[in-house]
């Protein structure tokens, strides 16, 4: 292994090599186990004579830290008993912008609940890993690769045609492979969109209680972000600020409460954005997994002039570490959206977008996509009946009729303080305020199905209904 010694030809040579080796030794940077370089190899890199380091090698031998072994190497022995560590650097004096210092960071997902029903992950079991590794172990040849050179911002070709003949398909949606943006995820798409259109101090409207990311996205843009209310129908329209200059919209299945964004009111959208000179973000979050006949026409679909921007991603169909997404945006914008991308990140992993075009257009995508949406309405089905049967004394269910999740609000006050219960004792239910932005009272509670066996839904709602039950 690399060895970083920094050396002052000033100063005796063989005591600095003992020091920083002993350093690292200390600090963990050298692990117990880890063979050094031989005598030969860090005397050329360090340009000093042979000697000078096996003198080094001799003391921290003598001294505990390292093992010679003849023919075998010089090896890091385990800290010494009672050794004191080497100090860590100071705190540092560097303090960050003041909007930074309560912007939440990521949950650790690492320990799941005995029973899984948090929201926002698909089931890692049902990816088609043999088929994935195929076809991305094919990207890493020289003839996939190629020059090696970075590509151009948009994307993979080959993956922005896959996509937009899919949308054109499944969504009915029209649009071009120039109109396509790859991007790391929906994230990354709403980063880009705020980059270019907001100005600083320029208002945003997100749903609420609605998907937290766009909020934090774009107040760390300096934007300011509003909430506008959302009914039985979706966002309410009249509601939105006269001055916003972006919606950002769950239409098809809002987060977190299921309900879908009603026709009228889609037009009534399209209209103000109009009126306003306004722009619409629509997310189509969770279309993939409708289990009725009857869908809405997308915004996208609906839009004449050039308002609306969709974004999507592949988190929920396979699996959100891809961090694989797309924008669908108008012609006017292409040029600054492809030059944010370029200024952000250059392009998504090339080797992963070249694999998932190959996923789509050999037919694996669809065939994927039906067996988890087979999976997932079972759960889904288990859920909504466990719901409106002896559940329904306490919560209330939002008709929803896609996705991977069920919302319900809560009946009684009282009922709030037995799912906080009901969490402790390993029911992975979550409520609104802890996934969504929304008042800190708001009742509702939201069971996700993307992650639990559905062998494991009745006995995980019984739980949860020992506790209810128990007011």
């Amino acid at each position: 292994m690399e060895v970083a010694i920094r050396l002052d030809r000033s100063a005796g040579l063989h005591g600095q090599i003992c020091r920083q080796l002993r350093d690292a030794v200390l600090d963990g940077r050298l692990r117990p186990g880890e063979v050094l370089p031989s005598s030969r190899e860090l005397a050329g890199q360090l340009r000093v004579s042979r000697n000078t380091v096996t003198a080094a090698y001799e003391r921290l031998i003598a001294e505990g830290y390292l093992t010679g072994r003849a023919g075998a190497g010089t090896f890091v022995n385990a800290r010494p008993e009672g050794e004191p560590a080497v100090p860590q650097l100071s705190h540092g004096v560097l303090t960050p912008r003041a909007m930074w210092e309560p912007m939440p960071v990521p949950p650790d997902y690492g320990n799941a609940p005995e029973f899984d029903f948090r929201i926002g992950a698909p089931d890692a079991r049902l990816f088609p890993y043999a088929a994935w590794r195929r076809l991305l172990s094919n990207q890493f040849r020289s003839s996939a690769v190629g020059t090696g050179m970075p590509v151009e911002p948009a994307g993979h070709l080959g993956l922005r045609a896959a996509i937009a003949r899919h949308l054109r398909t499944a969504r009915t949606i029209e649009t071009q492979p120039r109109d396509v943006l790859v991007t790391s995820g929906v994230q990354q798409a709403l980063d880009l969109i705020g980059r270019v259109l907001l100005e600083p101090g320029a208002t945003a409207a997100v749903e609420e209680p609605g998907y937290v990311p766009p909020r934090l996205v774009w107040e760390s843009q300096g934007a300011r972000v509003i909430g506008v209310p959302v009914d039985e129908q979706g966002l309410i329209v009249d509601a939105l600020p006269p001055g916003a200059r972006l919606v950002y919209v769950t239409p098809s299945h809002q987060y977190p409460t299921g309900v879908a964004l009603s026709l009228r009111r889609r037009v009534e959208l399209l209209a103000w954005a109009q009126r306003h000179d306004a722009a619409i973000i629509e997310d189509d979050y969770d279309s993939e997994f409708r289990y009725t006949e009857q869908q809405l026409e997308p915004l996208h679909s609906l839009d004449r002039s050039g308002r609306v921007l969709y974004v999507g991603s592949f988190s929920k169909v396979l699996l959100p570490t891809l961090r694989l997404g797309f924008l669908i945006h108008p012609p006017s914008l292409r040029h600054a959206l492809h030059a944010a991308k370029f200024v952000t990140d250059w392009h998504t992993s090339l080797p992963i977008q070249a694999a998932m075009a190959d996923f789509v257009e050999q037919g694996l995508f669809g065939r994927h996509l039906r067996r988890v949406r087979r999976v997932y309405r079972r759960r889904h089905e288990r859920i909504a009946a466990a719901l409106a049967g002896p559940l329904s004394k306490h919560l209330a269910v939002v008709p929803s009729a896609a996705g991977l999740h069920l919302s319900a609000t809560v009946r009684a006050t009282a009922a709030a303080d037995a799912i906080d219960r009901a969490q402790a004792s390993g029911v992975g239910v979550a409520t609104y305020p802890e996934v969504a932005t929304a008042a800190p009272d708001s009742p509702g509670v939201v069971f996700g199905y993307g992650m639990i066996d559905v062998r494991r839904i009745d006995e995980g709602l019984a739980r949860l209904h020992q506790y209810l039950g128990a007011d």
